[in-house]
């Protein structure tokens, strides 16, 4: 029987830096991503993918703000569907090349828009810390707050223009197209899913799911995907190798394993940054707990071939 990884793309891996940021620039990134997932793939893998869309939300925002006199600006929600789409289109379009190339035949590859239940309780909804969008200054803020209702927050003091839109950030419950996702898998379709963590939505009494504005962190939502595929693997693909102790100091340290006691003693001494390893080894810690023998690996994307064999990467285990 093939083994299933859940392959966690980070948004900001498909942008390379900040002045290179086309559509064309993306489509190249991709290319590469598309590579090493077609050697998973080739490697006897079935595979679901999920990806962040940090910078692509933040672009679509930016560009309707530029527009918004003249063309009405969407939700965020529907800016979190857009980049599914988006993202999803050029993974899949990529993947299938490749995979055709090796092959010879056509394999089959599907995006799957993807809403993510959240708990309209979750204490995140009382804290927004998600900043989302444009830079404003503290008078363009307070003006757009007042026309809109955002709440504004100053989050870079030493930019110009330090003061963006902050959202809640809850964590997620459950997955709306979670039977469609494993019929796909059934069906040995290639799976790219709940991107950008998906878009939030909550339960109404009635059953139906109500869309809302806020983000939720795509490595927790990784994790829960992960758990209710029964995923073996779990793999979250960064823009470093390993996971470090001290990290960026004289006495950095590199981590080939990490367990799960040794992971909740250096989150107790802040080892890991907030909004950005912290999520990653929460959520490879969350699979690892829920899964009946899965692990997890966090490696940098263009290492991802060698992760798999075991070669580099930081392996989350009990």
């Amino acid at each position: 029987m093939k083994k299933l990884a859940v392959v966690a793309i980070g948004g900001n891996s498909l942008i390379r830096d900040e002045s290179r940021k086309t559509v064309e620039d993306q489509y190249e990134a991709i290319c590469e991503t598309a590579s090493h997932v077609t050697d998973m793939i080739e490697n006897g893998w079935e595979v679901v993918i999920t990806h962040g869309n940090g910078p692509q939300v933040g672009t679509i925002m930016t560009q309707m703000a530029a527009a918004a006199e003249n063309v009405p600006e969407q939700p965020m929600r529907i800016c979190g569907a857009m980049t599914q789409g988006q993202i999803g289109y050029l993974l899949q379009s990529r993947l299938q090349y490749h995979l055709l190339k090796l092959r010879g035949a056509a394999v089959p590859v599907c995006t799957v828009v993807t809403q993510v239940v959240v708990d309209k309780n979750d204490p995140a909804f009382g804290s927004p810390t998600k900043p989302v969008g444009s830079f404003y200054s503290k008078e363009e803020a307070e003006a757009i707050g007042k026309a809109t209702g955002y709440i504004m927050k100053e989050v870079a003091p030493e930019k110009p223009k330090p003061w963006r839109r902050v959202v809640c950030s809850p964590k997620p419950q459950d997955i709306v197209e979670i039977d469609s996702i494993t019929q796909l898998l059934d069906n040995h379709i290639v799976v790219i899913s709940c991107g950008g963590g998906g878009i939030p939505v909550v339960r109404k009494s009635d059953g139906e799911c109500e869309g809302i504005d806020a983000v939720i962190d795509k490595d927790y939502t990784a994790a829960l995907l992960a758990k209710k595929v029964d995923a073996d693997y779990l793999m979250i693909l960064t823009d470093v190798e390993k996971v470090a102790l001290n990290y960026g100091k004289p006495d950095q340290k590199w981590l080939d394993t990490l367990t799960l006691a040794e992971a909740e003693k250096y989150i107790g001494e802040n080892q890991f940054a907030k909004g950005s390893m912290l999520p990653k080894v929460q959520a490879a810690m969350a699979f690892v707990k829920s899964s009946a023998g899965g692990s997890a690996l966090i490696t940098l994307l263009t290492k991802a071939r060698d992760g798999i064999a075991g070669k580099t990467g930081t392996r989350i285990t009990l």
